[in-house]
C-alpha cells in the first residue's frame, strides 16, 4: 500500500482487505522529543487525535483522567527517560495534552487480547506467531505501523505497534530473540496507576523495548522480562535463535509466576499461550488455546514454517472479530518478519 493510500485511509477509516502496515524508523541517535516526528509524514494528525480521545474516552474510567492530570505536573519524578521527553514531543506535534498521551500509552497497557506461539521445527530453526486482538480494532487497524528503531545508524530492533504508542507489545532483535507480550487479566486501573507512579514500575510494553535494545541474547532477554518490576502482570512469549530457546513467562507484578519452556525431547515442540494460564484450561467463552493447537498438531513439526504459522494463525477463532494484526518472524531470518493488518477475521 503506497503512503497516499495510506493516509487516505487514516483520514477515512475504512478498509476492505487485509494490508501491510507502513513501515516507519524512528532513529534513537536524534532527541526524544524528535524520535517520533515521522509519524506526521504518514497521518492526518487531526486523525491521530481524535482517535487517541476515543481510546481515552472508551477505556480511562473518568476519575483517572481527573487524578493523572496533577500528576503529569511531575511527569519527569515518575516516568523514567527517554520515555518522558519522547511523550513531551508526541503531545507537541499532537496539539494535544500531555496528560492525554500518557494516557493514550497507558489504556493500551490494560487491553490487549492476544494469542501468541512459539514452536521449533524438526531441525531445530524457531517460529514466532502472534494475533494482537483489541477492543478498538476499527480504529486500531488504521493506526498500526512496523517500526524500524535506528540507533548509530543502522537497524538496531524493530516491532509493531500503533501511533502514538512509545512501548511495543511484539518485537524482534535480528540473530537474537523474538517477542511478544499477552495481557493477563489480572488488576485494576487504580492499581496500575499507582504500581506505574508511585512504585516506579515499568509498563510492560515498554519493558519489551528496552530488552529489544539492550539485552545481548535469549537467556538475557528472558532474565529481564522475568525480573524487571512492571505495573501489571503480563506473558511474555520469547523465541531465540538456538534449538529449545522457546518460552512462555507468566509474570506477577513483582516477579515470574512461571516459566513454561519448550520440552522438545519429550515431544512439545511448540507452545501456545492466550490470556490465561497454561496451567488451568481456558474459558468454555474465550477459548483460542484449543483450536489453535489442534492446527499446530494438524501442520505437523516437520511442516512447520512462517508461512505454515501464518496459517495456524489465521484460522477460527485464533483470528477472530477483534484481531488488529498477525505477526510471525523468526530471528534467525529477520528479514522475513511480516505484519499484516487483518480484515478477514470477522468471527466471533
Amino acid at each position: 500500500m503506497n503512503l497516499h493510500a495510506f493516509v487516505l485511509l487514516g483520514l477515512t477509516g475504512l478498509c476492505a482487505t487485509d494490508f501491510t502496515p507502513p513501515v516507519v524508523n524512528i532513529s534513537l541517535d536524534v532527541s526524544p522529543e524528535e524520535r517520533w516526528l515521522p509519524l506526521t509524514h504518514i497521518f492526518d494528525i487531526n486523525y491521530l487525535r481524535e482517535s487517541a480521545a476515543k481510546i481515552i474516552d472508551t477505556t480511562v474510567p473518568k476519575w483517572v483522567h481527573h487524578a493523572i492530570a496533577p500528576i503529569v505536573e511531575g511527569l519527569e519524578k515518575y516516568i523514567p527517560q527517554p520515555y518522558v521527553r519522547e511523550i513531551q514531543g508526541m503531545a507537541s506535534f499532537y496539539g494535544a495534552g500531555i496528560a492525554d498521551v500518557v494516557l493514550l500509552n497507558f489504556a493500551y497497557e490494560i487491553t490487549a487480547f492476544c494469542t501468541s506461539v512459539v514452536a521449533q521445527d524438526t531441525k531445530g530453526h524457531l517460529y514466532h506467531g502472534r494475533n494482537l486482538d483489541y477492543p478498538h480494532v476499527d480504529i486500531l487497524r488504521n493506526l498500526t505501523i512496523d517500526i524500524l528503531f535506528i540507533k548509530y545508524g543502522e537497524v538496531a530492533f524493530r516491532g509493531t505497534s500503533f501511533a502514538g504508542y512509545i512501548g511495543l507489545w511484539t518485537g524482534q532483535k535480528a540473530k537474537k530473540f523474538t517477542i511478544s507480550g499477552n495481557e493477563r487479566s489480572q488488576g485494576h486501573w487504580w492499581e496500575n496507576v499507582i504500581s506505574a507512579f508511585l512504585l516506579k514500575s515499568s509498563p510492560v510494553s515498554w519493558l519489551v523495548r528496552e530488552t529489544l535494545e539492550e539485552a545481548e541474547d535469549f537467556q538475557d532477554a528472558v532474565i529481564r522480562l522475568s525480573k524487571v518490576p512492571i505495573i501489571t502482570d503480563v506473558y511474555y512469549i520469547v523465541a531465540g535463535v538456538w534449538p529449545a530457546e522457546g518460552v512462555v513467562v507468566t509474570r506477577n507484578r513483582r516477579g515470574p509466576a512461571d516459566i513454561w519452556s519448550l520440552d522438545t525431547l519429550h515431544g512439545k515442540w511448540y507452545r501456545v499461550e492466550t490470556n490465561y494460564d497454561h496451567w488451568i484450561p481456558p474459558p468454555h467463552g474465550d477459548d483460542r488455546r484449543t483450536p489453535t493447537m489442534t492446527a499446530l498438531n494438524a501442520t505437523g513439526q516437520e511442516n512447520i514454517d512462517l508461512d505454515t504459522m501464518y496459517q495456524v494463525m489465521s484460522g477460527t477463532p485464533t483470528c477472530n472479530g477483534i484481531t488488529v494484526y498477525t505477526t510471525v518472524m523468526s530471528a534467525v531470518t529477520p528479514e522475513k518478519y511480516k505484519t499484516v493488518v487483518r480484515e478477514k477475521c470477522h468471527y466471533k
